[in-house]
């Protein structure tokens, strides 16, 4: 089993979200490996490189010793590096692609993942994980929804609503929700029924995410 493989875009956002980014994690560079270009070479040299392949304890001691950690995820050719505060060659290698998720959201399969943050009564900022559908994911599933509002039946546009590929993290469930409104809005005009709002799944999966993976 090779950790840094994730199996579905799915599990990538899962553990960015849920596992990182509450750790820490908050500096990143995406990519994606060319064609052409074995994805477990890269691996392997990044791994080398950045050293990938630390225990939690060894990540905890260079923490408390002022140094960054990286880790390093890939589903097929796309890949994530993340970074906590910190001493690391990482950042220097490369600054020119890293980005804050406190200010530039990561974008990965539809969603916007990002750090954000209030102000405490010590003036510090505390953040928290945002995940929510991208402004162009959003708006295109409005729009399809829409468009099938008076012409599907009930039963049709809750299958469709069910079967949806996104998991309801909070922000998300909202933003499929005012769908759901804006459907339902239209359907009442035209003296259809309802859409029922279970008809969106409000449990999100807890999926498996590394395993053995293709490199396709």
């Amino acid at each position: 089993m090779n950790i840094n493989v994730v199996t579905s875009r799915e599990a990538l956002v899962q553990v960015i979200a849920t596992n990182l980014l509450t750790a820490g994690y908050r500096y990143y560079v995406m990519g994606r490996i060319p064609e052409g270009k074995d994805p477990r070479s890269v691996d392997a040299k990044l791994k080398a490189k950045y050293d990938l392949g630390l225990s939690r304890w060894q990540r905890a001691r260079r923490k408390r010793n002022g140094h960054a950690n990286v880790r390093y995820l890939r589903h097929g050719r796309l890949f994530v590096m993340l970074a906590t505060e910190g001493r690391h060659r990482w950042f220097e290698d490369e600054r020119e692609q890293i980005r804050d998720a406190r200010r530039v959201p990561l974008k990965v399969a539809g969603y916007s993942i990002s750090l954000r943050g209030k102000p405490t009564t010590h003036g510090r900022n505390q953040h928290h994980v945002h995940v929510e559908l991208r402004r162009s994911t959003y708006r295109d599933l409005k729009a399809y929804f829409l468009d099938l509002a008076t012409h599907r039946s009930e039963e049709n546009l809750m299958r469709e609503l069910w079967n949806l590929p996104f998991e309801p993290y909070a922000p998300v469930r909202r933003q499929l929700l005012n769908i759901v409104r804006a459907v339902n809005r239209e359907r009442k005009t035209a003296g259809f029924s309802r859409i029922p709002f279970d008809a969106l799944r409000f449990k999100r999966r807890v999926l498996k995410p590394f395993g053995e993976q293709s490199a396709a």
